[in-house]
């Protein structure tokens, strides 16, 4: 019988859905980029203009189960979901 597969291995599996949400709610310090703001580096397909040289904590970041859930979501409801479910909400600009 095979053991089941490990948390790292399954997030492994799960496709970017090129949402951009990523990119635009979380802050990256490396970019300068506040919570709740787009990079200045995604571009309007929701891809990332600097792909093959993005710093580390963007080529490190791996979709997950919450990657998973906002995809039942509109899109204009993704950001707010994210920073909800991380308890980032006080720390974006006001819309």
């Amino acid at each position: 019988m095979s053991s089941p597969k490990s948390a790292p291995e399954m997030r492994d599996r799960i496709p970017c859905f090129r949402c951009g949400t990523c990119c635009i709610a979380p802050d990256i310090s490396t970019l300068r980029k506040p919570v709740g703001v787009p990079c200045a580096h995604l571009r309007d397909d929701r891809l990332c203009g600097i792909y093959p040289d993005r710093p580390p904590v963007c080529r490190d970041y791996r979709p997950d189960d919450l990657c998973l859930a906002l995809q039942a979501l509109p899109p204009d409801e993704r950001v707010p979901y994210y920073l909800a479910y991380y308890g980032m909400t006080d720390e974006a600009p006001a819309s």
